[in-house]
């Protein structure tokens, strides 16, 4: 794989002790790739990525993988507090839901798929921890998207995707709600690595968490509202970990 260094100042060294654990994907939901690809390299605006893959399969290296890039913000998963420092970026020049949003490139993706095994194997990230920014942060973030093709990642054995179909959509809880049920979903979203506190209401944290991993596992219907098939497909990935 061919990569262009477009060396980026907005990074710093990782804590002492961190591993890298987790591999996220964005979209840059800008305009243009220059525009892009000039303010993560720009030291006022403070943001980076590793890596960004441009639409027709360009590869730039911004930051070494070995630094801390500015590409998660105040993202979290599981136990993770602090994304930046355990993770990977890679952002996706894209222009996101504000500019128009529609599918991914097919050269893109195929760059990406080759980028991403080869870091996967480097860090042995597990599959699990294959995730998009909206998965760390669920109530500020909704990239890359329900149109991102998270399917064709996994079956070249990055991340994880749970079968679907077969399950009846109805709902089974709806924002408001308050009980037993809101509890084990919330435990459930926040074991898989969610942020979602235990309250026992279906409040807004609860359907960002549920928008997101519907972004991300169940993107025919992203409605915030929480279901059997979604319950089938946690359960599935809960299997897996």
């Amino acid at each position: 794989m061919t990569i262009i260094d477009r060396p980026s100042p907005n990074f710093e060294k990782r804590p002492a002790g961190s591993s890298i654990d987790l591999l996220i994907l964005h979209y840059t939901g800008m305009q243009d790739g220059v525009g892009a690809l000039n303010r993560l390299t720009d030291p006022a605006a403070k943001v980076s990525a590793h890596y960004v893959i441009d639409e027709d399969g360009a590869v730039y290296r911004l930051v070494a993988e070995a630094m801390r890039a500015f590409h998660a913000g105040a993202g979290s998963w599981g136990q993770i507090s602090d994304v930046n420092s355990y993770s990977i970026g890679i952002e996706l020049i894209h222009p996101g839901h504000e500019w128009g949003y529609r599918s991914f490139a097919a050269p893109q993706i195929a760059a990406l798929i080759a980028l991403a095994q080869e870091i996967l194997q480097r860090h042995k990230i597990r599959q699990r921890n294959v995730l998009g920014h909206s998965d760390v942060a669920p109530s500020r973030k909704e990239d890359p998207g329900e149109l991102f093709d998270w399917a064709a990642l996994a079956s070249h054995g990055i991340g994880l995707m749970p079968p679907g179909g077969g399950i009846s959509p109805s709902a089974q809880l709806l924002p408001g709600a308050e009980g037993d049920e809101v509890g084990d979903l919330q435990v459930a979203l926040a074991r898989y690595g969610y942020a979602c506190p235990s309250t026992g209401s279906y409040d807004l944290r609860t359907f960002a968490a549920v928008s997101a991993f519907q972004r991300h596992f169940r993107q025919t219907r992203v409605d915030g509202i929480w279901d059997g098939d979604c319950a089938a497909r946690l359960a599935w990935l809960l299997a897996q970990v």
